[in-house]
C-alpha cells in the first residue's frame, strides 16, 4: 500500500490536490493540505502528486 506524505513546510494550500482527489486530501483551517486516507480507487495518487505546484506531495 502506498503512503502519501505532505511536506507541510512546502505546502502553499492552493487546493489543487483536494480538487483532484478529495477522498485523500483536504485543506484545513491552518491553510495547508492534510492526508485523510492513503488509498483512492478513483485517482492515481502519483499523478495528483505530480500536479502539485510546489512538489509538496510524495507517494512512497
Amino acid at each position: 500500500m502506498a503512503k502519501v506524505i505532505i511536506d507541510e513546510a512546502a505546502c502553499v494550500g492552493c487546493g489543487l490536490c483536494e480538487q483532484n482527489c478529495p477522498e485523500v486530501f483536504e485543506i484545513r483551517g491552518d491553510g495547508i493540505a492534510h492526508v485523510k486516507a492513503h488509498v483512492c480507487e478513483q485517482h492515481n495518487l502519483s499523478e495528483v502528486a505530480d500536479q502539485c505546484p510546489v512538489q509538496a506531495i510524495k507517494v512512497v
